[in-house]
Parts: C-alpha cells; sequence; structure tokens
C-alpha cells in the first residue's frame, strides 16, 4: 500500500506558531485582542494540540497571556521591554557586523546595496511590510557572515518586541535617516574597517529605539 506523506506535528506547530507570530508582530492581531485556541485549530484545520504548542511558546516570548476559559490574549506593547529589548538587539547585531567584515565578499556588499534599495522603495511606497522585510534582509546578511548562529538565534526572541513597536509607529518614523545609516555600514564594510562597522550597526538599532520609544512616551 502506498504510504501518504503526513505533515509531522512538530511542522504543524512550527507552521501555526510562525503564522500567529508574524500576525501579532504585524498588528494583524492587535494588543489586547482575545483569541481562542479552539478557534484558532478551527482556523488553520489542526487540532488544538499544536495550537496549544505554538500559544505556549509565544507566551515564554512574551507575546500572548493565558486567560481562564482557553483564551489567550495578545500583550499590550509595553515601552520599557520594548527599549530594553533595543539595547540587546544593537548590541547583538554589532557583534555580528564585527564577526563578519573581516570574511565580508563584495557578493555580500552588492545584496547590502540591493537590501537597501528595496528599503528605500519600500519606505516611498509607504508599505510597512516591505521595508521590514527589507531591513531585516540587509541585517541578516551580516548575521550569516558572522559565522555564529548563536546570535540569530538568541536574537529570534526579542526581535517581535522590536519590530511590533516599529510596526505601530511606522507613520512617524524619519525612514530615510536608516537608509543613510545603512550606506555608511555598507562603506564600512566594504573598507574592512570592523571597528566602524561595529559602531555604525549598533548606533543604527540604538537610534531607531531611541526614536520608537521616545514618540511612543
Amino acid at each position: 500500500m502506498k504510504m501518504i506523506k503526513t505533515i509531522a506535528r512538530p511542522a504543524l506547530r512550527d507552521q501555526v506558531y510562525e503564522s500567529l507570530k508574524k500576525a501579532i508582530v504585524t498588528l494583524e492581531l492587535e494588543p489586547g485582542q482575545r483569541i481562542m485556541d479552539k478557534d484558532l485549530a478551527t482556523q488553520f484545520g489542526v487540532s488544538r494540540t499544536p495550537v496549544r504548542e505554538a500559544l505556549k511558546r509565544l507566551e515564554d516570548e512574551g507575546l500572548v497571556e493565558s486567560l481562564p476559559g482557553s483564551q489567550t490574549r495578545i500583550t499590550q506593547i509595553h515601552l520599557e521591554e520594548a527599549k530594553n529589548a533595543f539595547t540587546v538587539v544593537a548590541a547583538l547585531h554589532g557583534l555580528a557586523a564585527r564577526l563578519a567584515v573581516p570574511s565580508i565578499t563584495e557578493e555580500d556588499i552588492q545584496l547590502m546595496e540591493e537590501s537597501n534599495a528595496q528599503l528605500k522603495k519600500a519606505l516611498e511606497n509607504k508599505n510597512v511590510l516591505d521595508a521590514v522585510e527589507a531591513d531585516d534582509q540587509f541585517h541578516a546578511i551580516l548575521l550569516l557572515a558572522s559565522g555564529n548562529q548563536e546570535i540569530s538565534l538568541a536574537l529570534e526572541r526579542i526581535m517581535s518586541k522590536v519590530r511590533r513597536l516599529e510596526f505601530s509607529k511606522f507613520s512617524s518614523l524619519d525612514g530615510m535617516k536608516s537608509i543613510e545609516e545603512h550606506n555608511k555600514i555598507i562603506s564600512a564594510c566594504r573598507s574592512k574597517n570592523t571597528t566602524l562597522a561595529y559602531f555604525l550597526v549598533e548606533e543604527n538599532w540604538l537610534s531607531l529605539g531611541r526614536l520608537l520609544v521616545g514618540d511612543a512616551e
């Protein structure tokens, strides 16, 4: 008998997790909104088990909180948490840049330039999702070139807090400033200036944090 290939439960759990996390970060699921695992299971076409596993993971990351009666609430955006997250994000991305620069290639730099061009286009079109994705792509090049996967794993847990605040305050951002900062980072990478690249990348994230948290206070 021919075996039917099925999706393993961990894969289902991960798919549900990624879908819910994206909905929370992009504010499709709004802060304070209540959701039920039963409704989510129906929506995703799965049992409650992978939904509950995904929600537990999101709760550990501070994106949801449990309520009585199998309900879950999307957490509010807490400015102090976001402020602390930016400090850690900046340090980790700065470390990635410092490790990446000695071995960065011209192909890597070209990819950074392309991502920055995509970011500029998204900002001009006021497309927040494309802008955030382009910014992620820009920094992902340095993360990959760093050769240290632990940095990416550490960032995965806290980046959602940063990006959720960014989505909520996108209309007030001066995105073109980030374009200019990225160009300086590219120049530092091309000249193999490790110290400058570290400083510029760290400051790129810290300045975004100051703008977002300051604007929200």
